[in-house]
């Protein structure tokens, strides 16, 4: 059996106003399929690994990310949730962990790979070909290295033995000069792409040694004090067995918005107008007001609910540095339920658009420090109130004073507008309810 661990990860500050702490990059859905439906990059990884054959799929991530991925991914994904931050080592110990705890077997086949980098089709196929390879190879760990296009600074480099497919590896490079870079390039060096193939009791005894276990309570009730460490300098580094697989394919990292532009289908998207001396201009339009762009060169601007940016595309390069700086809270997210959008807040209430798909619901929760108000604006669903259910369309109006169990499913696709008020408005201020309470 192949396992595939997929990376998720990021704070969200590169590709700002699009991305923010809690809807990261690999999550907006700028990529269209030939369909003309929009993907993200997770959507995309999850879609290509599947059609290009058999694998079980886990996502290993953050608590803040694990809505966004039922949402694009749906509730059977198998998500193995890290309780913070400790760099991509513990991340695919634990998610290992989880793995064998459902059953796989030592000798199982496992690949974990990053979800955020920009490919096309054949590098799923790569993948699984990874696996192949992998499971035949006398080696304890393969990876795949990327056949550079250009002695960038911004990767690590694997440099093989030989230029042969695949390749004892003889050293490791991390993010070395453009001249270095250039060097390696010229010796056969590789991109080092984060894909790491081996059988799962590897990587589970590489935990044992290194984290003191290899079990998933364990190493979940210990998380926050394991070492803060990554997959490379902790295993591949220092494993003699191993041997790297050349990828001639699609592999971009979309850390800037000047990469971003590069591979977009359309030099906008959105309600955009740009006129005939506009050279070089990428324009993303997320909100409802037309943006006009008159003689401007090698910019990028993007209108998104966390704000808005007017840059030079190669200074959109520096752009996590300004994003930080200013610090503000995210006004979108995309949920298990759906999606929402800060209209306006301050210290006495928040206003949020709140957009639900067909079959999409709520769980069952309450609020202790705060009322709410839904004014169904379009489409029909169903509330549930204290265990009293009401069909919904547009124009109710529902009150929730605080204290109150309450949940909506939409009946069909569904727009409201949600008003907050009361003393406190942050996401801890929930109480779930179980689906029994729900049926009471």
């Amino acid at each position: 059996m192949l396992h595939m661990i997929l990376l998720s990860g990021g704070s969200g500050k590169r590709l700002w106003p699009l991305s923010n702490d809690v809807y990261s990059k690999q999550f907006i859905r700028l990529f269209r399929r030939e369909d003309g439906v929009y993907e993200s990059m997770m959507m995309r990884a999850y879609r290509g690994i599947r059609e290009a054959g058999d694998a079980q799929i886990t996502v290993a991530t953050g608590a803040g990310q694990v809505s966004a991925i039922r949402s694009q991914l749906g509730d059977g994904i198998n998500i193995c949730t890290e309780p913070c931050r400790r760099d991509t080592f513990p991340a695919i110990a634990l998610a290992a962990a989880q793995i064998k705890r459902r059953g796989a077997g030592d000798g199982d086949m496992v690949i974990s790979c990053p979800v955020d980098a920009y490919v096309e089709e054949d590098y799923y196929r790569a993948l699984h070909a990874l696996g192949r390879l992998a499971q035949d190879s006398p080696a304890q760990l393969t990876l795949m290295g990327v056949q550079p296009t250009e002695p960038s600074e911004k990767y690590g480099y694997i440099l093989p033995k030989s230029r042969d497919e695949i390749s004892a590896v003889a050293s490791f490079h991390e993010k070395p000069s453009p001249e270095d870079a250039a060097a390696y390039i010229r010796r056969g060096a590789l991109w080092n792409s984060g894909v790491f193939a081996f059988r799962l009791g590897y990587v589970l005894e590489k935990a044992r040694a290194l984290l003191g276990s290899d079990d998933y309570d364990a190493l979940l009730a210990a998380y926050a004090n394991l070492p803060q460490i990554s997959f490379d300098y902790a295993v591949s580094e220092k494993e003699k067995s191993i041997c790297v697989v050349r990828f001639s394919g699609t592999w971009k990292d979309i850390g800037t918005w000047n990469s971003l532009a590069d591979v977009l289908h359309a030099q906008s998207i959105g309600p955009t107008q740009l006129d005939t001396n506009c050279q070089n201009v990428s324009v993303i339009n997320q909100l409802d007001i037309p943006v006009l762009g008159m003689g401007l060169k090698d910019t990028v601007i993007c209108v998104a609910p966390d704000g808005i940016l007017v840059s030079d595309k190669e200074s959109s390069v520096r752009l996590k540095t300004q994003a930080e700086i200013l610090s503000s809270e995210s006004r979108y997210a995309e949920r298990s339920w759906g999606t929402y959008q800060v209209l306006a807040a301050d210290r006495n209430g928040v206003t949020r658009r709140i957009i639900m798909p067909a079959e999409k619901r709520m769980r069952y929760h309450s609020h202790a420090m705060r009322d709410e108000c839904w004014v169904i604006t379009s489409g029909v669903g169903e509330v549930l109130f204290d265990g009293k259910r009401r069909l919904v369309g547009p124009g109710d109006m529902i009150r929730l004073p605080r204290g109150v169990k309450h949940r909506l499913a939409a009946k069909e696709d569904l727009t409201l507008i949600e008003v907050q008020t009361g003393d406190y408005f942050g996401a801890d201020d929930r109480q779930f309810f179980s689906e029994e309470d729900a049926a009471e």
